[in-house]
């Protein structure tokens, strides 16, 4: 009897001491928990700040390392990207040794070209394609222009582009503005991106997609290429590496949209055709990104099509190289530009007569005899920008740098009514 009241007691001593343990296990395995939670807030407080200065860092040294006007950088290296050899690459040092400001991924550079048959300086925009974490010299990626399509035989191909082909040697010196543009990767954003480039319209894309990869994003991100075969192709290898650094969170699809026999389905690209609504779809689980666009003006449709599937207009950005891209993809203007418009040309002692099938206010100008300067021919160099001392303006496309009040970009923009340019 004595012996089973002392199991008795035992039993229930072992059962208060183990309700206690427990209860000491829990209070253990929460404080874990709190602690280990603390710690991933700790750490992400952390990476918020470095984030923080590090924009903090960039954005200072850019307002203290940029330059007005033209600065001389010297040709240090040329590559050849592609099998097609249509497609090089410059990279550019200041040829005065100082430091370089630090640009946003998908600006561009603007060259000065002085030509010895061209009575005026050429000025062409052309991407940076390299990372703006790379900070010792830019890089530009050029495509050589041909004529255009069903052009006659007289029709000579692309000068700039022929130029920077044929005649830039390395140690060479060229006139460079500083970097510039609107068509930029947020980089205070941390929502999903989708980056889609056609054929050289991959140079600001693939600076953005490397920003990515440099900066140790952790944010996740789709490249998608579309060139007609592997000939075309550049910079491959740059894509593939910048890729490689986070495969979680980074994707690419490549597309050839006419692909040649040497080239294999599933190895050498993704999918054959072009980057549509359709293929988008198969490869996203939902319309909730940031979309950055570059390609040739037909690349609008996936702007249209990417609308409709009900992504708003905010996040999406494009871009249409070249200057046949202006007509292409202008958007609803606002005002309707008056039929039959006055413009006087005050310096040119000139008053004429503007209609929507004339043009751009440049188009009329030069239609007229009258030379004004210009370079790209699509609102981003600044070139052509007039001072409008009377009147309204309305652009064709969005500039990429918005003109001070008072100007005009006269190469994107039509007037509103009478208008006195200071021209």
């Amino acid at each position: 009897m004595v012996v089973a009241l002392q199991l008795c007691g035992l039993l229930i001593v072992g059962a208060v001491l183990l309700q206690a343990g427990v209860a000491v296990m829990t209070d253990v395995g929460h404080a874990f928990r709190r602690r280990q939670l603390d710690r991933r807030r700790l750490a992400a407080f952390s990476a918020q700040t470095d984030v923080l200065m590090q924009r903090a860092e960039v954005s200072r040294d850019r307002a203290k390392l940029t330059w007005s006007g033209k600065r001389k950088f010297r040709v240090v290296r040329r590559r050849i990207e592609n099998r097609a050899k249509d497609i090089c690459s410059f990279y550019l040092e200041p040829h005065d040794g100082g430091a370089l400001p630090p640009f946003q991924p998908g600006q561009f550079l603007t060259f000065e070209i002085n030509l010895p048959d061209h009575p005026v300086p050429i000025v062409r925009c052309y991407s940076l394609s390299d990372s703006p974490l790379v900070r010792d010299r830019y890089r530009v990626s050029i495509r050589r222009m041909g004529p255009p399509p069903k052009a006659s035989p007289d029709v000579p191909a692309g000068i700039s582009s022929s130029y920077f082909h044929d005649s830039l040697r390395e140690g060479d010196i060229l006139d460079v503005r500083a970097p510039a543009g609107g068509f930029c990767l947020d980089t205070a954003s941390e929502r999903p991106a989708v980056l889609i480039a056609g054929g050289i319209g991959l140079t600001p894309v693939l600076s953005m997609f490397k920003w990515l990869a440099d900066s140790g994003s952790r944010r996740t991100a789709w490249f998608f290429l579309a060139v007609r075969n592997g000939n075309d192709i550049a910079l491959r290898d740059e894509i593939e590496e910048a890729a490689s650094k986070n495969r979680q969170q980074f994707h690419t699809v490549t597309l050839y949209s006419d692909p040649t026999e040497q080239c294999i389905e599933g190895k050498d690209f993704d999918c054959k055709g072009f980057v549509s609504i359709d293929v988008l779809k198969r490869y996203l689980v939902s319309s909730n990104y940031e979309f950055y666009i570059c390609g040739p003006p037909p690349m609008e449709a996936t702007v249209k099509a990417l609308l409709g599937w009900g992504v708003p207009e905010s996040d999406v950005h494009f871009e249409a190289f070249g200057p046949g891209s202006v007509k292409k993809v202008q958007k609803p203007e606002t005002e309707v530009a008056g039929a039959g418009c006055r413009v006087e040309l005050t310096r040119s002692g000139r008053s004429l007569t503007w209609t929507k099938e004339i043009g751009t206010l440049l188009e009329l100008a030069e239609a007229n005899g009258i030379r004004i300067n210009s370079g790209c021919r699509a609102g981003n160099c600044g070139t052509c920008i007039t001072a409008v001392k009377q009147g309204n303006v309305s652009y064709l496309v969005k500039p990429a740098s918005a003109p001070a009040p008072g100007s005009a970009l006269l190469c994107i923009a039509h007037p509103i009514g009478d208008l006195v340019l200071d021209a």
